[in-house]
């Protein structure tokens, strides 16, 4: 097992090696940001685009998305050109990373906290003057700072929500204290299509109620649903509930809510990416969700949320909702949301409501 380990620490080494090169940053004609993972990092890295392109407003930016999270940077005036990667799939990339490579692209930034293989094998084969990341601890027992791949580190410090921890990665630069509002522009077609169909409900507060969250245990049973639905229903005659759910969920989210048969619940209309869903939370009055990218996106359009959160204070401190009005239900487990208060989501919910009201 040593050997197996010493030999993981040598080949870390080669793959972070590189030649000194003499370059200020502040002469970056072009900058990279790789972020081809989820919608809801992509959303929370949104002030580092705004902070850097307004500091230097000629140097091109550039970003590494994802098929997931590609369209939280459509409309993005920050953001030059998007350049979609498969994360555990390089092959399927190699000609776009051929292509930055060939554009002598003068610095990345990687977000990543941790030593992570297939972020440094793409810094590689981009080969930019300088790259600079949040300081890692290290791996197979080789401290971050032995990786001579990274030329400047930023601190990831305590206590800190991953907004700022993402935005002090701009500092060498010289780029501080900018605000963490996120960004996300609905263009006019998916946002009237929205607004046509929560016209039907226009006398009414709508609840938007998202189910799922993108890691396995991150859920809203059936039960659950009920439960709160007709709480919220008791204390607030005047409600629509709208049930947000992804495009291949649809069907399944339709038949649940006939099986429900509460008049006052219905499915959102089929949507077909990240924008359509955005354009429907931008017009709602109340967001209940587990934690997932729809709590960002609520976020980021500054509405009331209540999230639901595995009992895990760390990552909360990191992805914690931003919005003004915000209050979070906490599950006893650090693994999933089951078991999570559910009168205290109805609780909560009302108490909002009737703020809004």
């Amino acid at each position: 097992m040593a050997l197996f380990i010493d030999i993981k620490a040598f080949l870390l080494r080669k793959l972070t090696s590189k030649k000194y090169v003499d370059f200020d940053l502040k002469d970056s004609k072009s900058v990279v940001f790789l972020r081809y993972d989820r919608i809801g990092d992509m959303l929370i890295t949104t002030p580092v685009f705004r902070a850097f392109k307004i500091s230097y407003p000629d140097t091109k930016v550039i970003v590494i998305a994802s098929v997931l999270n590609k369209d939280i940077l459509r409309n993005n005036p920050y953001v030059d050109q998007v350049i979609i990667n498969h994360k555990n799939n390089l092959l399927r990339d190699i000609f776009s990373l051929i292509k930055l490579r060939m554009l002598n692209i003068d610095t990345c930034v990687e977000f990543d906290h941790s030593v992570v293989p297939h972020a440094i094998l793409r810094l590689k084969i981009i080969k930019p003057k300088a790259v600079i990341s949040v300081r890692k601890d290290g791996r197979y027992g080789i401290s971050g700072d032995e990786l001579i791949l990274y030329d400047y580190y930023t601190d990831k410090k305590k206590n800190t929500h991953s907004s700022r921890v993402w935005l002090d990665t701009l500092e060498p630069f010289g780029i501080r204290g900018s605000s963490n509002k996120y960004d996300l522009f609905i263009n006019d077609l998916h946002e009237e299509l929205a607004i046509n169909f929560l016209k039907q409900f226009s006398s009414k507060c709508k609840i938007g109620i998202n189910l799922e969250g993108a890691v396995r245990g991150k859920k809203i049973l059936y039960s659950e649903l009920m439960e709160i639905s007709k709480g919220i229903k008791k204390i607030n005659k005047n409600i629509q509930i709208i049930i947000l759910t992804s495009p291949e969920k649809n069907k399944k989210i339709v038949k649940m809510i006939n099986q429900m048969n509460l008049n006052y619940i219905c499915p959102s209309y089929k949507t077909n990416n990240i924008q359509d869903v955005a354009a429907i939370i931008k017009n709602l009055d109340l967001i209940i969700s587990p934690d997932t990218s729809i709590v960002h996106i609520a976020s980021a359009f500054n509405k009331p949320i209540v999230s639901i959160h595995e009992n895990n204070t760390e990552s909360y401190q990191l992805f914690s909702p931003i919005s003004t009005t915000n209050k979070t239900v906490f599950a006893p487990s650090s693994k999933g949301l089951n078991g999570f208060d559910v009168t205290k989501v109805i609780d909560i919910s009302n108490e909002l409501i009737k703020e809004i009201s």
